[in-house]
C-alpha cells in the first residue's frame, strides 16, 4: 500500500505540537455513558469492558494509551461516531486502568497482546460479522503487534491506529528529551500511584522506595516494567514489545496515522519503506496533529471521521 497524502488541516490557534497535543486532552469533554462488564480471565485477573451496544452486526474494538481508559475522550468520541453511524462499540480497559486495581503483580505494557486478543475473541463469540480495531498510541501499538503475530479471524476486517510508538526505545528516549519532561513528568506521576498501589498489593515483590529518584522510562522500565512481566531489562522489554518488527507480517488492511510533528515519536516510529513494500498497510502523516490530538474547529475530532472513513471502505 502506499504512502498515502492527508487532507488534514490543523485549527491556526493549534500554532504548534505541544498544544496541539495538550489542548483536547485537557479541554475536550465527550458526554455518554457506557454499560460495564467485567471479562474474568484465565490467570484469575480481570479486565473491564465498556460497551455502548444497539444489537447491530457491526463493532468497533477501542484501545486507549499508556495510562489511559474508557473515559479518554479519544476513546469516547470514537465510540459516539462509530455508534451514530451504525456501529455497536467496545472500549476496554487494560488490567488496573479502569478504577479498580487489577488481582495480579503484572498489570500491562504496550506489547501485552494476549489481553488485547482475549477482548477480541470474546467479541467474536457473540453476535458480530464485522470487527474493526481502532487503537491510541500505546493501544495502537499492541493493535499492530496483535495483527502481525497470526492469522485473525475472518470477522475482524480491518484497523487503524493513532500516534504509535512503533519503536519504543527510540520513543523512550524522545520522551526523556528536555523539551518533552511535561509529558514524561505527567506519566510517571500516574505511573507512581500504580506502583504504590501494587506494592500494597504484593509488598514481598516490590517496592516503591524511591519512586521519586526516576527520572526517565527507561529507569521505570528497568525497575518495574521488565521484571513485573517477564522481560530481562529495559532493552529486552523495547525489543520484544515493539510492533516494527510484526508490522511485515499484518495480513489485514491497516492504517497508520502518525503526525510529522508528534513529540512523542522519532524517526523510527514512521515505517515508511515497510508501508511502501506492504501489500495491507498505509501509513498517513499528516503535517501536524501532535500526539493523539487531530483536533478540528468542530466537536467531532478528526480521528474519529478518518477511521470510520477507512472501515467503511473495506468491504467484507
Amino acid at each position: 500500500m502506499p504512502v498515502v497524502s492527508s487532507a488534514y488541516k490543523s485549527p491556526f490557534y493549534l500554532f504548534n505540537a505541544h498544544l496541539q497535543t495538550v489542548v483536547p486532552s485537557i479541554f475536550r469533554k465527550v458526554p455518554g455513558t457506557y454499560q460495564r462488564e467485567r471479562l474474568e480471565l484465565p490467570d484469575g485477573d480481570f479486565m473491564d469492558l465498556d460497551w455502548i451496544t444497539h444489537q447491530r452486526n457491526k463493532l468497533v474494538i477501542i484501545s486507549h494509551g499508556l495510562e489511559g481508559n474508557s473515559e479518554r475522550h479519544y476513546a469516547k468520541g470514537m465510540a459516539a461516531h462509530f455508534v451514530a453511524n451504525g456501529w455497536d462499540a467496545l472500549a476496554w480497559n487494560c488490567r488496573g486502568c479502569s478504577g479498580e486495581m487489577n488481582r495480579l503483580p503484572r498489570f500491562y505494557h504496550h506489547g501485552a497482546t494476549e489481553d488485547l486478543a482475549a477482548i477480541v475473541n470474546y467479541a467474536i463469540n457473540k453476535h458480530y460479522e464485522h470487527i474493526v480495531l481502532v487503537g491510541f498510541s500505546m493501544g495502537g501499538s499492541m493493535t499492530l503487534k496483535y495483527l502481525g503475530e497470526q492469522t485473525r479471524s475472518a470477522i475482524v476486517k480491518c484497523a487503524i491506529a493513532f500516534s504509535v510508538p512503533c519503536d519504543l526505545g527510540s520513543s523512550a528516549a524522545e520522551l526523556d528529551k528536555p523539551g518533552n519532561t511535561f509529558y514524561l513528568k505527567r506519566f510517571l506521576k500516574k505511573l507512581e500511584l500504580k506502583i504504590r498501589a501494587k506494592a500494597i498489593q504484593f509488598p514481598h515483590l516490590l517496592s516503591a522506595s524511591g519512586f521519586e529518584t526516576i527520572t526517565s522510562f527507561r529507569e521505570f522500565d528497568t525497575r518495574y516494567t521488565a521484571p513485573l512481566h517477564g522481560f530481562a531489562d529495559a532493552n529486552d522489554f523495547y525489543t520484544r514489545a515493539s510492533c516494527n518488527p510484526f508490522l511485515n507480517a499484518i495480513q489485514i488492511p491497516v492504517l497508520l496515522i502518525n503526525a510529522q510533528n508528534d513529540p512523542f515519536l522519532p524517526q523510527s516510529c514512521y515505517p515508511i519503506d515497510i508501508a511502501k513494500a506492504h501489500p495491507y498497510l498505509s501509513l498517513e502523516m499528516p503535517a501536524f496533529g501532535g500526539h493523539v490530538g487531530f483536533s478540528l474547529y468542530g466537536k467531532t475530532n478528526w480521528m474519529e471521521i478518518r477511521a470510520l472513513e477507512f472501515a467503511n471502505s473495506i468491504k467484507s
